[in-house]
């Protein structure tokens, strides 16, 4: 044990799934801080002026006080390092963009030893956050220097490498309010939202029903106008050319001024505007060239007014941004990049992250080069005192004017998205007046796009944020859908893989395509398709992504919840079936009945409200539990005149017993009974406890009877490897 003043980190373990902290993914750290528990903060002789002025922010915490300024109240009358050390990594996991704010520290049986747990979002960036807080919070411990800047600078590096990006991340967040489950399945953007086949898949704002062939009509510029002017939609005139000589005689052909864009690009790369010489639609043609994907570019009608991006999803318009010009003014001394820095790449809401609103300007981009040229000018010249100068003809489409979009525009807009067959589209389009109808005042639709960008209607420069996120989810769910089937958790010691097959086994029969992961394997429809142990975090995602999946049953026990976390957030029904195995728990610091029963608990206290707990009346300890599920409860035991099951009967409830050797359905008074342990298979028969506990999750799931007794008959507990 570290005998000096210094923190170990004996181990850290991230839970990916329900824990005995709480629902959300954690990391959990042993900590040892030697010394230090002999000398708490208020010992510390300016730790306390250290820390809040190195993390101001830590004011906000409310730690067990329960009020602003609480953790602050706690480190000054005097708290141990471990729980410092927690709060100490919240706030660097806020500073670098991940907001989160659960953490608790327990001491163990061993003096100077701590379990430390603290919620994070990402496990490369938690990890790395608890490695600086502890080089930060020993820094202010020995008053030594620590450089708060590169840290954070670090972490946020690590945020935008790892994390969901902001627009993906603000749609999971719409899910989770709807309490509907998400997974990330790769280390980008791509994530699953709901389980099995009730799921639904997003890629920031493309989902699962996005069509391939409207993503190719949408970066087909030409043909996208040819479609929406055969509807009706207004467009501008304009033909695709293939020379810089075919570009100026279109331009010739429609009239000057005109616009020059690739007819495959997005996000406005290398679109011109405003084109009014040869030379000038020329050089533009070059530059679309350049930034699309071959020589073919757009020459169209040059339509005055502001460009605006629409954000159709579904069949409605749910926000709607307008850009404006960028310009700076001289000063006789400074060139056009050092205006350009200080006068427009100071404003707070630009930079190069992905979640700044605005983007800074980069004076050698090839529009703002072309731009400048049409001016006399390039990127180092001196503009004079006073002189306005035009960096950017538009652009910068992030403020909100979602409230002012005319009706017949949002019209066109949907019925724009539609014609080319997006389910949701980024709408281009250009106006004088976005509150008036197009055609009053020659405005266009310019341009549809898929997988259009959210961050300016989410986090716009100015004016009122949008529900984006929630209107896509409504869009992927109706209002009566969550994304989840059933899921099934079993937990406990005695032969709970026979309890989790045979649920399998019955619901099945019941007509539900079923998966099973429990420690004889993974099971896809009674075939066993991995006969590995899949009694792990990692094989119940198997099961959760599998599309074919409409019911899915998982083994755990104590060490699962420990080590890993459950492999699901919620389930429908929670079984427990004993507590016993603290034996083998010691490097948990799991001592004793009550320790044991704390991590069993998870189980029940993740049953949705509508869901069942099916406990072992039998086990008083089990038993126990009933009070702690949100939902209805099932119990079960062997002797039909156990106490707990006739207190659950008298009250009209809920149980499963043996009355003799047959199985019986109880409720309340009424019994219903189904078959003798004699006719099941002596491998079964042989475990009533497990049948019982089984049979009571059939009936929670309402599996009829008769398909009950006709999979209890032929379940085989020993056949691993069964065919359909």
């Amino acid at each position: 044990m570290t005998k000096k003043k210094d923190i170990g980190i004996l181990r850290a373990t991230h839970l990916r799934g329900p824990n005995i902290w709480t629902y959300r993914p954690v990391i959990e750290a042993l900590l040892d801080i030697g010394a230090l528990e002999d000398t708490p903060s208020n010992q510390l002789p300016g730790l306390y002026e250290r820390l809040t002025a190195w993390l101001p922010g830590l004011v906000v915490h409310r730690c067990g006080v329960g009020e602003h300024g609480g953790f602050l109240e706690r480190l000054r009358e005097g708290t141990w390092a471990g729980h410092i050390l927690e709060h100490v990594v919240l706030e660097l996991q806020n500073l670098a963009g991940m907001r989160t704010g659960f953490g608790k520290t327990r001491s163990t049986s061993d003096i100077g030893v701590y379990k430390m747990a603290f919620r994070t979002r990402q496990e490369q960036v938690g990890m790395a956050a608890l490695q600086a807080g502890r080089a930060l919070l020993m820094a202010a411990i020995d008053d030594t220097p620590f450089d708060l800047p590169a840290a954070v600078t670090a972490l946020k590096d690590m945020v935008d490498e790892h994390c969901l990006g902001p627009s993906t991340a603000h749609i999971v967040d719409a899910a989770t309010e709807r309490r509907i489950p998400a997974l990330r399945l790769t280390d980008g953007n791509l994530v699953q939202l709901g389980h099995g086949c009730a799921q639904r898949r997003i890629w920031t704002a493309e989902t699962d029903g996005t069509s391939a062939i409207a993503e190719s009509i949408a970066s087909d510029k030409d043909l996208t106008k040819t479609l929406l002017k055969s509807c009706g939609v207004p467009v501008p005139e304009g033909s695709l050319v293939i020379s810089a000589e075919q570009a100026w005689e279109e331009a010739q052909d429609i009239g000057l001024p005109v616009v020059v864009k690739p007819y495959d690009g997005n996000h406005g790369r290398g679109v011109s505007l405003n084109l009014m010489t040869q030379a000038d639609v020329e050089k533009a043609y070059h530059l679309a060239a350049r930034k699309g994907d071959s020589e073919s570019v757009l020459v169209e009608r040059y339509i005055t007014g502001d460009e605006h991006r629409l954000l159709v999803v579904g069949k409605r318009l749910v926000a709607a941004a307008k850009g404006e010009s960028l310009w700076v003014t001289g000063d006789g001394i400074s060139s056009v990049a050092q205006l350009i820095d200080s006068q427009i790449n100071t404003d707070p809401r630009r930079g190069v992250h992905e979640d700044a609103p605005l983007n800074a300007v980069e004076p050698d981009s090839g529009e703002i080069v072309l731009e400048l040229e049409r001016q006399g000018m390039t990127a180092a010249s001196v503009p004079q005192a006073g002189q306005k100068v035009l960096i950017q003809l538009n652009g910068n489409v992030a403020f909100d004017v979602t409230d002012k979009v005319h009706p017949s525009v949002a019209h066109a807009a949907a019925l724009a998205a539609r014609v080319v067959g997006l389910d949701i589209a980024g709408i281009d389009l250009v106006a004088a007046d976005i509150s008036r109808p197009l055609e009053e005042q020659r405005g266009a639709i310019i341009e549809v796009n898929a997988s259009p960008g959210l961050l300016a209607h989410i986090k716009p420069a100015d004016g009122a944020p949008r529900a984006v996120g929630a209107a896509i989810i409504e869009h992927l769910f109706s209002a009566s859908e969550d994304g989840r089937i059933p899921v099934i958790g079993v937990t406990g010691s005695r032969d709970t893989r026979l309890v989790a097959r045979l649920i399998g086994k019955l619901l099945h029969l019941a007509g539900l395509h079923t998966g099973v992961a429990c420690s004889d394997g993974l099971y896809l429809d009674q075939r066993q398709v991995s006969a590995t142990n899949a009694m792990n975090w990692e094989a119940g995602q198997r099961l959760l992504i599998n599309r074919t999946v409409q019911a899915a049953i998982f083994e755990s026990d104590a060490r699962m919840i420990l080590a890993e976390g459950l492999a699901y957030d919620k389930c429908r029904i929670g079984v427990v079936t004993d507590l016993d195995g603290r034996e083998g728990l010691a490097e948990f610091y799991i001592g004793d009945a009550d320790a044991m029963a704390n991590v069993v608990r998870t189980q029940v206290d993740v049953i949705l409200p509508d869901g069942v707990a099916v406990l072992n009346g039998a086990d008083a300890a089990v038993a126990e539990m009933a009070e702690l599920c949100d939902g209805k409860v099932i119990f079960y035991a062997a002797d039909p005149d156990t106490p707990v099951l006739a207190r659950q009967r008298a009250a009209g409830e809920r149980a499963v017993t043996l009355r003799g050797a047959k199985i019986v359905l109880a409720e309340g008074a009424d019994e219903t009974p189904l078959v003798s342990l004699a006719s099941l298979r002596p491998a079964t028969a042989a475990n009533p406890d497990s049948v019982l506990a089984a049979v009571a999750v059939a009936w929670a799931m309402q599996v009829p009877a008769e398909i009950i007794c006709a999979g209890l008959r032929a379940f085989d507990a020993q056949a691993k490897k069964s065919k359909y």
